[in-house]
């Protein structure tokens, strides 16, 4: 939540000790050095080796670099092409905005770069037609496997994707899509980078998503949360076969940024990870306020103008349709409803972002559930606004 004076204290304290050490040619500081071993802690398998960066932008730029210096390492240089997901988010930067598979950011400035490919996404709601959830989740994830035979398994190098698409309006796979994923990644010696930069550090319910959907990533990309926000800071979690082959084979990784493990950062996000523990913020939304939320967002179901409410965690979503049975989208253009229904949202005090017709949450983990009524109860309201105002317009018609 807002104004912890113990995180920024923390600040403080650090900027008066040590405001600024790098983390170059073998040196380092004890913030960042505690740092990355109670990530190694924390993080699922054998995720133990961290490489600090300023933002997630900069720690996926940082991944594409490090899983291709590893298989060159192995010998295999020709494995450099990285495959990712059509609406996929992975940062702003050249190198970030390819790996993302959003058009609207490739038509500025000519991307994606070289040697980045996309699929599509596991979007159920919007692209499964008439085939269910489980037939969906299995023939998305199998694209994963038809691409690598179209570019040839000895020239891919890893598949990146989030746990739950956020930027691209809060997408849950269906619960056969990441099994099948890392059957693919495992067997067709293809590294699996994980993107966690949202749902990292409490969102689903567990301290990584990875954890949620029983993922073993090879790289996991972790930023907003590791400080609630407070200061900038991201991480490349690294997994040991990774990080053994670097540090045998590879030489000196000729990578890194002047703020990269910055010390005052690093001490936020240990006082960070340390209240979150004490006050017990995961286990919270895991047992209570995530399940009660849950149950309040499936009753958004309800209203003519839902098509669909999905949700995990802290994270949801609600589709606004025409004709709710058929899933249909509205005649007009594209997010034409969803942003008149953001107007409304913001008007009655409830902030909730509109991507295309899909209206997404991401909520603080700290919200209690009197919140949630409120939140609710606003929804509700602004749905009928936003119903009444589509009506008014004559833009309540499905897409012929």
């Amino acid at each position: 939540g807002y104004g912890r004076k113990e995180l920024a204290e923390t600040a403080a304290r650090q900027m008066m000790q040590l405001p600024y050490y790098n983390t170059f040619f073998q040196t380092s500081h004890p913030p960042a050095i505690m740092l990355a071993q109670r990530l190694g802690e924390l993080a699922p398998g054998d995720l133990n080796r961290v490489f600090f960066s300023g933002s997630g932008s900069e720690a996926n730029d940082t991944n594409l670099r490090m899983v291709r210096h590893y298989w060159a390492s192995l010998g295999k240089p020709e494995k450099k092409v990285i495959i990712a997901r059509n609406n996929g988010y992975h940062g702003s930067t050249v190198a970030a905005a390819s790996l993302g598979g959003m058009t609207f950011m490739h038509e500025q400035g000519g991307l994606p770069i070289p040697d980045i490919t996309h699929i599509d996404q596991p979007y159920w709601y919007g692209e499964g037609g008439d085939m269910s959830p489980t037939e969906f989740g299995l023939a998305r994830a199998r694209l994963l496997e038809e691409e690598i035979d179209r570019i040839g398994e000895d020239r891919v190098a890893a598949f990146i994707a989030e746990p739950v698409q956020g930027a691209g309006g809060v997408i849950i796979p269906p619960e056969t899509y990441w099994p099948e994923i890392q059957r693919i990644c495992d067997e067709r010696e293809i590294l699996l980078i994980v993107d966690e930069v949202i749902t990292g550090f409490g969102r689903t319910g567990n301290w990584f998503a990875s954890q949620t959907f029983n993922i073993k990533p090879d790289v996991m990309t972790v930023a907003k949360g590791l400080t609630s926000g407070y200061l900038p800071i991201a991480a490349s979690l690294v997994s040991d076969k990774v990080a053994d082959v670097l540090e045998d084979k590879g030489g000196e990784f000729a990578h890194g940024y002047t703020f990269s493990g910055h010390p005052a950062c690093c001490a936020v996000a240990l006082e960070n990870l340390r209240l979150m523990e004490e006050e017990k913020v995961i286990e919270n939304v895991a047992g209570q306020t995530g399940p009660y939320l849950a149950e309040k967002w499936a009753t958004l179901a309800d209203h003519p103008l839902v098509g669909e409410a999905r949700i995990c965690g802290m994270m949801a979503a609600i589709e606004l349709s025409p004709d709710k049975a058929t899933r249909a989208p509205f005649a007009g253009d594209r997010g034409g409803a969803g942003l008149i229904c953001r107007d409304i949202c913001f008007a009655n005090g409830l902030i909730m972002r509109s991507v295309g017709d899909a209206m997404v949450i991401s909520p603080p983990l700290v919200i209690s559930k009197t919140e949630i009524d409120e939140m609710i109860d606003l929804a509700f309201k602004s749905l009928d606004q936003t119903e009444a105002a589509l009506t008014e317009q004559g833009l309540l018609k499905a897409a012929a």
